[in-house]
């Protein structure tokens, strides 16, 4: 670890992104594995300090361990599992574009599907998950698992619309939460659960969300940042104790925002970044999937805390 850092690794777009020290970890990414098609939905299991990701054409989970530094497989087939959380529990929630559902994988090692349907329609393919302090699951569903046989299966929309959900952790009721999307893709709650963050792939932008006081609806949004082709797409998003939002932006690496919006910094990766995670014993290592690869960095900050009380 250094104090020192190099253009290949961090661009300083505004000055808050030194004065953050949010430039001041790792001086170089460290590849931790490469083999994949195309890698997402990274989550870093405390317990086991083990990370899970998947691979979603090759239609597997794989687990590294960061005691040995050995990768194995953790779930093949895997239903085309895009994006990857755990619950309040410890659980590991997982979104299967191929499955078209929301699954939580037991401590037995069973399968409970969580939500394949909304008003009695397939879902799309469901890409990221959240969840609340009060247990309850909000997740994205774009088409992307159903435009093509890549990353899933190919099919016509039953819903007609990319929309995000809400599954109600008392009822399991499945609620639409949010629409007006291109692809819904990263969704992250601010670390007050006071807002909503999704990244929309397809429109280019960040929009944020009001959670109301029922905990909930959703106001209307609006939009927190945007980006353009010369800059990626964003997929999912992430933010750091210091209220800073991290997204990834594929071709544009990983871009750093301050709360007010201003992209402040950016990580630049090799390959196109789909995205980001927090782990390790401090919550200060940021995992990095891409394309083929996942790679780490031990940063100067701290990921928001894993468990809200």
């Amino acid at each position: 670890m250094s104090g020192q850092n190099q253009p290949s690794v961090y661009e300083i777009l505004d000055e808050r992104f030194r004065t953050g020290r949010c430039a001041f970890g790792d001086d170089s990414l460290t590849t931790l594995h490469t083999g994949s098609r195309w890698a997402e939905g990274p989550v870093y299991l405390p317990a086991w300090r083990q990370l899970i990701w998947s691979d979603i054409p090759n239609d597997r989970l794989l687990r590294w361990d960061e005691v040995t530094g050995a990768v194995s497989l953790f779930r093949d087939p895997a239903g085309h599992t895009n994006g990857n959380t755990l619950d309040r529990e410890g659980r590991l929630i997982s979104a299967e574009q191929g499955g078209r559902r929301v699954t939580r994988t037991e401590a037995d090692g069973r399968i409970t599907v969580l939500a394949d349907r909304f008003e009695g329609k397939r879902l799309n393919s469901p890409n990221d998950a959240v969840v609340r302090s009060d247990g309850s699951i909000w997740f994205s569903d774009p088409d992307f698992g159903i435009t093509s046989d890549y990353e899933g299966f190919r099919a016509e929309s039953e819903i007609g619309a990319n929309n995000v959900y809400r599954i109600d952790p008392a009822t399991g009721e499945v609620r639409q939460v949010a629409d007006g999307f291109g692809a819904p893709n990263g969704l992250v709650f601010s670390p007050d659960e006071r807002q909503l963050y999704v990244s929309d792939t397809r429109a280019g932008h960040i929009r944020v969300f009001d959670v109301l006081d029922d905990g909930e609806s959703l106001s209307d949004g609006k939009v927190f940042a945007e980006t353009s082709g010369d800059d990626g797409r964003f997929d999912n998003i992430r933010f750091d104790d210091g209220g800073r939002l991290w997204a990834a932006a594929m071709h544009g690496g990983v871009h750093c925002y301050d709360p007010d919006g201003t992209r402040i910094g950016r990580i630049n990766v090799p390959e196109p970044v789909s995205n980001v995670a927090f782990g390790g014993p401090k919550n200060n290592i940021l995992f990095i999937t891409a394309t083929t690869s996942l790679y780490c960095l031990m940063t100067s900050v701290t990921g928001a805390p894993r468990i809200r009380r």
